[in-house]
């Protein structure tokens, strides 16, 4: 199998990193992964079959024996379950269940899996240059301000009170960040992006131009 590169891409909530991942693997011919979704689904997998949020062995075991397809679309044991990995339900509980060890061995196993299926490929999370390909071809980090997060987060979600998602995101950073288990940080050797005030194609550019 030919070997692509491989672009590992992390940050924050809102900081860009779908919107870059997708453009830089567009640009490149690269496949693109988007983990957190993966993270998604197996916390609306969890809320379906009515299990804790706090029961790490029990989210590892279905973390283990779900079937699921991310790409366009997210589908989870054969329901297209892309709009649902996103609604308030899935988002309240997400960072608990995705701070479980168990369940992040299983999806690491799987995004590895994924770049080896695919000979490489543009993968996006919070733990991708750190744990998940600290050997990547090119590690990204990309931040951007609270108030510039919480307004592109707000118009996803289709909704003014930027106060409330603000709100959100500063629980969730703080989740991610403090997690005993491959906590958000910036990677050894990480090029690190301040998307505010910056066109798409911009920070895309300045990507490329490091590989």
């Amino acid at each position: 199998m030919t070997v692509l590169a491989l672009i590992a891409i992390d940050g924050p909530g809102g900081s860009g990193k779908s919107t870059v991942a997708r453009a830089v693997a567009a640009r490149l011919g690269l496949a693109h992964l988007d983990t957190g979704a993966m993270y998604r689904a197996v916390a609306y997998a969890a809320l379906r079959h009515n299990l804790d949020p706090g029961d790490g062995a029990a989210l590892g075991q279905l973390a283990g024996r779900m079937s699921l397809e991310v790409g366009e679309r997210v589908v989870v044991d054969g329901e297209d379950a892309t709009a649902a990995i996103r609604g308030p339900d899935v988002t309240r509980v997400v960072s608990q269940v995705s701070a479980h060890p168990e369940v992040r061995a299983e999806m690491v196993r799987r995004q590895r899996a994924w770049a080896e299926g695919h000979g490489g490929g543009v993968v996006e999370g919070r733990d991708i240059g750190t744990v998940v390909f600290p050997h990547a071809d090119l590690k990204v980090f990309l931040t951007a301000s609270d108030e510039e997060r919480a307004r592109r987060r707000a118009a996803d979600l289709g909704t003014a009170d930027r106060g409330r998602v603000a709100a959100e995101l500063a629980v969730r950073d703080r989740l991610d960040s403090t997690r005993a288990v491959s906590p958000l940080a910036v990677a050894d050797g990480a090029l690190v992006i301040d998307t505010t005030a910056r066109p798409v194609d911009d920070v895309v550019e300045e990507v490329v131009a490091k590989l």
